[in-house]
């Protein structure tokens, strides 16, 4: 984390100045941190000098606050998850005018800070309810990992929109783009009306040539680069894009013998003039947040069968039990071999069911 304000201010105005294209995915971002939480609210803020914007919600209708009455104030000024499991007992925020019954009631508050690749934490993906409650090490980790998911998304658009603006200065003086493309992480290709390559960035490059075994250059075809399995979907989403829409889409493919994420973004360039003169394409690795959906949602199947452990299958040796108990007190506590026996076949029932739910809870530990 940087010490460094107005760094920090002007970073968190570059983003409010942003048109964010990807705003429902970002949106799914804060439910699914609702979800995992349990919690009926969830925030993706920015907090310049004065004011906590919130950028997206679920389950309230809040659009600002003061910085002063922010709970994610106190988020940003530390790069791990803050848990504040009970706002009435914690000094910084019991005297909060949102903790009020009639204003939010927040009585419970989660916020992971948004850590720009610079340093700087702009705002939180933040969770908070209107009881108090804890969140698990799990939780707290999924929550961070979130929260990472929201600043490169924000990022890949503050590139995008560099990538165009960038674009349309190229046509004007002739300049190459390829300072902006090697500084980017993400697989950056300008394509013109006619499918030739206008240009691309080093991550592309490498990725071709390593797996792919191919030099790219500027003015080749791009059907040259593209898979023949992939082409259809490609040239149905340039030609979308080319008509002026945004398109953009999700799905794995495989690289080097294993299977990679990639999240796909087609845009229309423009001229100075408003014309669309190409697309822009843009691919983003996201098999990490991928692995980690997959083990949320195979913790949540986890979770569900040892629910129905609890309530269906441990009832029936609980209540042979108490029945049996109850035929012991009723006789002054004497009891025949069966009675007994039919006793241990219950607690052996029970001690299996019991086993299971342990199996589960030790699976999930190694998950």
């Amino acid at each position: 984390m940087l010490h460094d304000e107005q760094g920090r201010l002007k970073a968190v105005n570059k983003f409010l100045k942003l048109k964010i294209s990807r705003e429902n995915e970002l949106t799914e971002i804060a439910r699914y941190a609702a979800e995992i939480c349990y919690t009926p609210m969830a925030f993706i803020t920015l907090l310049d000098e004065d004011t906590q914007h919130i950028l997206f919600s679920v389950g309230s209708d809040f659009k600002q606050t003061t910085r002063a009455d922010s709970f994610c104030n106190y988020t940003i000024i530390q790069d791990d998850v803050l848990v504040i499991p009970d706002t009435s007992k914690d000094e910084r925020v019991m005297n909060n005018p949102l903790t009020n019954p009639e204003s939010a009631n927040i009585q419970f508050y989660a916020g992971a800070p948004l850590i720009t690749k610079d340093g700087y934490n702009l705002g939180s993906l933040c969770v908070s309810g209107h009881e108090p409650m804890d969140l698990s090490e799990i939780q707290q980790k999924m929550l961070a990992v979130l929260s990472r998911q929201v600043i490169h998304i924000l990022d890949f658009d503050v590139s995008l929109a560099l990538l165009n603006e960038q674009y349309l200065e190229a046509k004007k003086s002739e300049i190459k783009l390829s300072s902006f493309f090697e500084s980017s992480v993400s697989c950056h290709l300008l394509i013109g009306k006619d499918l030739e390559v206008l240009a691309f960035n080093k991550t592309l490059a490498e990725i071709m040539r390593i797996n792919h075994g191919v030099q790219m250059h500027i003015g080749n075809s791009v059907i040259d680069y593209i898979d023949d399995v992939f082409f259809s979907e490609f040239l149905t989403n340039f030609k979308k894009a080319l008509s002026g829409k945004h398109i953009q889409n999700e799905s794995p493919m495989i690289t080097g013998g294993r299977k990679i994420w990639w999240n796909y973004n087609y845009v229309p360039a423009f001229d100075a003039e408003g014309e669309i003169i190409g697309v822009s394409y843009n691919a983003i690795n996201i098999s990490d947040l991928k692995l980690k959906e997959q083990q949320s949602n195979a913790k949540d199947e986890s979770l569900k069968a040892i629910a129905f452990i609890q309530s269906h299958e441990i009832r029936r040796p609980v209540s042979s039990i108490m029945g049996l108990m109850n035929i012991f007190k009723a006789d002054d506590y004497k009891s025949s071999k069966e009675d007994l026996m039919m006793l241990e076949r219950a607690v052996l029932e029970l001690d299996d069911k019991i086993r299971l739910i342990v199996n589960h809870t030790e699976n999930d530990n190694k998950g």
